[in-house]
């Protein structure tokens, strides 16, 4: 029986280590390719062949393909920080959208059989609820536009060379193995380290806002299957939890999987979509029902693992290229220039 070899880029980040996992379980080799920009190396399940390195390093990328020859490509690996990708622009779209293209390039040279990508909800924008596949995408920060461009060019490869894929648009995404070092982004996480650090909950704004937040089952597990079903191929698929939660809602369900009841601090509104879910009707017809898995449970989970693994101190992200109206708590003032004497 031939082995199937399947490449999974940001293998050691969330999403990522849960479909290598998957994909160990189905008997794929499975090949991690991560950065640990955001991953690490530990979560990267055994049996699995890590290589260090970027998307964004053509010749490393191009090796690869060279010596695996994979039939699957699933593609993870993002610096997905929607509201902090307005500030990082050239970060954005060398890491999301270039770093895509070299894979996608590599794809239909080595004939891959399906290229699995996950976009996101973020291809949207604001006012279209719930956000259904059909919809024109308008997005409205840079990490949107990045995916919805990695969406298009998929399409045209498919078109051009006949090269399958499948788009996902996951949201709001948590669970064990998320990252909740990381202050931009995911807010289960933050909310969850904060509270381990004895520190205020912060909110942006009222609390008002609202997501869907979708359980890591609901999204890993039908992108690993995903390859297995034909009804899939060349679809975009909106994935993940179907009830959305105002933050401050939110923010009980976590104080009270703690046993704690959070100081919370609200900080200066940023720019960002007000209300965020999305129809799923398509993934469950393709896909079947999801997990069952209810926000409470599925955050009583991911608390047990947080306190196991404990707090982790979060990381200033080293490459702010615009300062102007960055938002509170994030400023991190530009260094003086030296001057030679």
């Amino acid at each position: 029986m031939t082995k199937i070899t399947s490449l999974v880029t940001g293998g050691a980040g969330f999403i990522g280590s849960h479909v290598v996992k998957h994909c160990l379980a189905l008997g794929h080799e499975v090949i991690v390719l991560d950065d640990l920009s955001g991953g690490f190396e530990d979560h990267i399940p055994a049996g699995a062949v890590f290589v260090q390195g970027s998307v964004s390093d053509e010749n490393l990328v191009t090796s690869l393909f060279e010596e695996y020859r994979f039939d699957y490509v699933y593609h993870l690996a993002a610096y997905a920080a929607e509201g902090l990708s307005h500030f990082i622009r050239r970060f954005n779209y060398n890491n999301n959208l270039i770093g895509s293209i070299n894979l996608i390039n590599e794809s239909i040279k080595h004939k891959v059989k399906c290229f699995v990508f996950t976009s996101s909800i973020a291809v949207y924008g604001a006012g279209q609820l719930p956000m259904r596949e059909e919809m024109t995408p308008m997005p409205e920060d840079p990490y949107g536009v990045s995916k919805y461009a990695v969406e298009l060019d998929l399409k045209a490869a498919h078109e051009m060379f006949g090269l399958n894929y499948v788009v996902f648009r996951p949201h709001n995404v948590y669970g064990e193995n998320q990252n909740i070092g990381d202050k931009y982004r995911n807010v289960i996480g933050i909310f969850m380290n904060q509270i381990m650090q004895q520190q205020p909950l912060t909110i942006f704004g009222d609390g008002e806002q609202t997501r869907a937040f979708s359980y890591i089952d609901d999204v890993a597990i039908p992108i690993t299957n995903s390859v297995n079903i034909p009804a899939a191929y060349n679809q975009v698929f909106n994935i993940g939890a179907d009830k959305p939660y105002t933050v401050n809602e939110l923010v009980k369900v976590v104080g009270d999987c703690f046993g704690v009841t959070p100081d919370v601090k609200h900080l200066q509104a940023r720019n960002e979509v007000m209300h965020a879910y999305s129809d799923h009707t398509k993934a469950h017809r393709v896909f079947g029902e999801g997990s069952g898995v209810n926000l409470l449970d599925g955050i009583k989970r991911m608390a047990a693992w947080a306190a196991k693994v404990g707090a982790r101190k979060s990381k200033e992200f080293g490459n702010i290229e615009i300062y102007e109206k960055l938002p509170q708590g994030w400023e991190k003032k530009p260094q003086p220039e030296t001057i030679p004497a």
